[in-house]
């Protein structure tokens, strides 16, 4: 199927762009006025990008609830809303007279099981933040045991007051346990384990009352323990001897007795090393070797320290001394903000921008790109886009330059890759690469852009040198063809920005 699509990409250059459905390949013209349109908006664009972000922030894991109680999901699933387009767009709602009413955001989340009532679902109040983000929390949604799923996602309808829909997104799926697991945890059976580089959060509970619940997290490049709001720590097991500004990477699954390191995904700010402690009823084991599971007690010791531990205080993070067991050297005892829960958490991301065009229907799905897979070469290089939440009516662009563009599934998207030329006429005397950002954009306009980019590589051996092309003219196609040749061989390079 996909050869067969190659050949017709040769015979039928000028097509705009190409889509599968179930009846087979459909051919799709755009209108020449409308592309030119569609691509001024995009430049503009590229020059300030106006995207909208919704993040949605969760535990890897959730404890079902019995009977008639209420195991609120902790930490709590948590919404954040930024980037330019937001504000671009409250300035559109106010040019159309409708004040500022008719731009605020109204949330609303529950589970995927639920119905379409909203009452069954929790609504989110957005507030905004000093680094200017909307932020928004569902404190109260929890799983009954009439649920007998193994596995769940949430969904988060957003809406402008004014009525108008935003769209519809979806977390990553979420593990179901109905407590936390007290085996010795075997790595056989990794569904619970933390492993390195993985993201976690941290609470604590006062004499295990939830209204006492504190999260750790960060706030004016400092380290707090937060009743509001937790943040995503990444986990990285590092060396026995490392330092807090430099310590070697290692893979593999967190174990009690590790040196590890935490890294605030938001801000990057890092803890010093800590050597991680299982707790056992308010007692930190010094000789535990075992896998860390979800929802474990633990202790995080500052490492080279006289049995300091990090403990919170109020809404403080201090160091707190623990006292060495007389009879059992193997202990020491900790008091209750030393000790805290771990668990793992997921992140994802939807990012898209409708400043440049007036989009009637939801930006949903939204799109998420999560690798790129070049083949081929010559007149004709194929790239396929893997991911998610794909359908027929997008189209890949590179930058500015609409790709002809194939839909083969909600995970996959197959384009041709367009010639150098597309990017001007001063790709002729290019001795260096060309990178552009690589987009999805829908039929009516909205652009939905990825962490992605590609790069177009000249042949440096095969390029004649500055003194040469002074010495031939502009239009010799001799030359040109021969930099042509060597742009669309196979010398194509794929980058994900960090």
């Amino acid at each position: 199927e996909l050869q067969a699509w190659r050949g017709a990409g040769r015979a039928r250059r000028g097509a705009r762009f190409w889509c599968y459905r179930a009846g087979g390949p459909l051919s799709c013209r755009s209108n020449p006025y409308q592309s030119n349109l569609l691509r001024d908006s995009v430049r503009r664009y590229l020059q300030l990008p106006a995207d909208q972000t919704v993040l949605i922030l969760h535990a890897k894991v959730a404890q079902k609830s019995y009977g008639n109680e209420k195991r609120f999901f902790c930490p709590p699933p948590c919404v954040y809303l930024s980037g330019p387009g937001w504000k671009l767009k409250q300035e559109q709602i106010k040019a159309r007279d409708l004040g500022d009413t008719g731009f605020r955001v109204c949330g609303y989340m529950g589970l995927d099981s639920m119905g379409s009532s909203l009452t069954e679902t929790q609504k989110l109040s957005f507030e905004e933040q000093p680094d200017a983000k909307g932020f928004g929390c569902a404190k109260a949604l929890y799983i009954s045991d009439a649920d007998k799923r193994k596995h769940f996602r949430l969904i988060l309808k957003l809406f402008f007051s004014n009525g108008q829909e935003i769209g519809t997104f979806h977390s990553k799926l979420i593990k179901v346990i109905s407590k936390p697991s007290q085996k010795k945890q075997s790595l056989k059976n990794t569904d619970l384990c933390i492993s390195s580089g993985s993201k976690v959060s941290l609470f604590n509970r006062l004499r295990s009352q939830t209204v006492s619940t504190r999260y750790l997290s960060v706030e004016g490049g400092a380290f707090i323990a937060s009743a509001r709001q937790w943040a995503a720590f990444t986990l990285h097991l590092a060396g026995e001897h490392c330092t807090r500004s430099e310590f070697p990477l290692r893979e593999g699954y967190i174990r009690y007795g590790s040196v590890v390191q935490l890294i605030c995904t938001a801000t990057g700010i890092t803890l010093p090393p800590l050597i991680i402690r299982k707790v056992t009823k308010q007692y930190a084991m010094l000789d535990v070797d075992e896998p860390i599971s979800q929802l474990h007690k633990c202790a995080f010791q500052f490492q080279g320290s006289d049995h300091m531990y990090l403990c919170l205080s109020t809404e403080k993070v201090i160091q707190f001394q623990a006292s060495p067991c007389p009879k059992e050297a193997n202990r020491e005892l900790l008091n209750d903000g030393s000790c805290w829960t771990i668990i793992g958490t997921e992140m994802v991301e939807y990012t898209f921008s409708e400043s440049l065009v007036c989009v009637r229907e939801p930006v949903s799905p939204v799109p998420l790109v999560a690798a790129l897979q070049l083949t081929g070469g010559g007149d004709v290089a194929m790239l396929e886009v893997q991911g998610e939440y794909f359908h027929a009516h997008l189209k890949v662009w590179f930058g500015d330059v609409e790709a002809e563009t194939m839909y083969r599934s909600p995970k996959s998207l197959v384009c041709v890759v367009p010639d150098v030329s597309a990017f001007g006429s001063d790709w002729r005397w290019l001795r260096y690469p060309i990178t552009v950002p690589l987009l999805l954009i829908r039929d009516d306009g909205l652009i939905y852009s990825s962490s992605f980019t590609f790069t177009y590589t000249p042949e440096q051996s095969f390029i004649p040198g500055q003194q040469v092309l002074s010495d031939i003219p502009q239009d010799s196609d001799k030359l040109l063809d021969s930099i042509h040749q060597e742009f669309t061989r196979t010398n194509f390079h794929l980058f994900m920005q960090s």
